[in-house]
């Protein structure tokens, strides 16, 4: 597909990504599926890297691929076996991710709150720890998610 972006125009090349075909279910009258990558995406980086100062090539290094395959084939036996054992239907599943992900919001506001008395001059805010209560709003767990910006 031909693009264009500011006046230059270049070839769109959208990677597939395979998954497996997951269970469905109903949480909250939701349909949840659970999809897993057939291949974890990995790009090789070409160029010459340096972390704090330390200069290395990733051509250097053995093959990824093999390596994530090895570890793969040997968590996910065990792993596999716990959740049949555990029994946990789909919805279940889905709900503890959705307590999760709770969770990780209601962290991530308390850290930017005890962040902020910090910056105002509140140095024994921390002694309290008072927690942020109530309910999340709903539009936060639409767009609340770690950017990729954040990760890098």
């Amino acid at each position: 597909m031909q693009l264009t972006y500011r006046g230059s125009k270049y070839e769109s090349n959208t990677p597939a990504v395979e998954t497996t075909a997951g269970e469905t279910g109903k949480y909250r009258g939701l349909d949840w599926r659970f999809r897993n990558f057939k291949k974890a995406p990995i790009q090789q980086a070409s160029l010459d890297l340096k972390y704090r100062g330390v200069a290395y090539r990733t051509s250097d290094r053995p093959d990824v691929n093999e390596t994530v395959a090895n570890e793969t084939a040997v968590v996910a036996a065990p792993l596999a076996e716990s959740v049949k054992a555990t029994g946990l239907s789909t919805e279940n599943r889905a709900r503890i991710r959705m307590t999760q992900q709770h969770h990780l919001i209601k962290n991530r506001q308390q850290t930017l709150l005890s962040r902020s008395a910090a910056e105002a001059g509140f140095t024994h805010l921390s002694d309290y720890w008072n927690h942020i209560q109530g309910d999340i709003h709903p539009t936060f767990r639409r767009n609340y998610e770690r950017s990729h910006v954040a990760l890098s």
